[in-house]
């Protein structure tokens, strides 16, 4: 049976990031998310069609009893598009800023999540190990003892970052680091066996 904090966690991991980011935004954030969901429709589109044909063909002089009032070159018409598309363009930045968050607190927990399954299952190969010697089962695999050895979580990260960056290792680095990982290696060698 799992243990209580298992399930705990496991219940956490469960909910929704999304469904908890919904439920907290603020009142600007909730407006822009409404704004944007429905500006990204055929039905807005349709109405800015619709508006700027009739706008060229009322200031053209094609609809009679309306007097013309932004004759061509419409500076009225491209002025009021021009700020349209300004804020358009904030308040899907606004929903896309807050997607972002939700997405970068995903990975965040994707990660967390990988790294505990890395964890539990370096423990059943250690307790499967163990049982194998139990059972004077001799097994010599180079990729099980590979398998065991802990992930240098901070080197991963030091190599994303580079390649994030866009940093070149320099030639010290490149002759360094293979030394370093065979020191690394025979010193958990070394180290004694639980």
């Amino acid at each position: 049976m799992p243990n209580k904090n298992h399930q705990k966690r496991s219940r956490q991991i469960i909910k929704s990031f999304k469904a908890e980011s919904l439920k907290n935004r603020p009142l600007s954030i909730k407006i822009a998310d409404a704004l944007t969901t429905k500006f990204g429709t055929l039905g807005f589109l349709i109405i800015n069609l619709t508006l700027f044909i009739t706008w060229v063909l009322v200031n053209s002089g094609k609809i009679p009893g309306i007097s013309v009032f932004d004759p061509y070159p419409y500076v009225l018409l491209i002025t009021t598009v021009s700020l349209e598309a300004i804020i358009l363009a904030i308040i899907v930045l606004i929903s896309q800023n807050r997607e972002g968050y939700i997405n970068t607190m995903r990975d965040e927990l994707q990660l967390h999540v990988n790294l505990l399954t890395e964890r539990e299952i370096t423990k059943v190969l250690v307790l499967l190990r163990e049982l194998l010697k139990k059972n004077n089962i001799k097994i010599s695999d180079a990729e099980l003892d590979e398998m065991l050895m802990d992930i240098d979580t901070s080197h991963i990260e030091r190599k994303l970052k580079e390649q994030i960056d866009g940093k070149q290792a320099t030639f010290a680095e490149k002759i360094t680091e293979p030394l370093v990982k065979a020191g690394e290696k025979v010193g958990k060698s070394l180290a004694p066996k639980k």
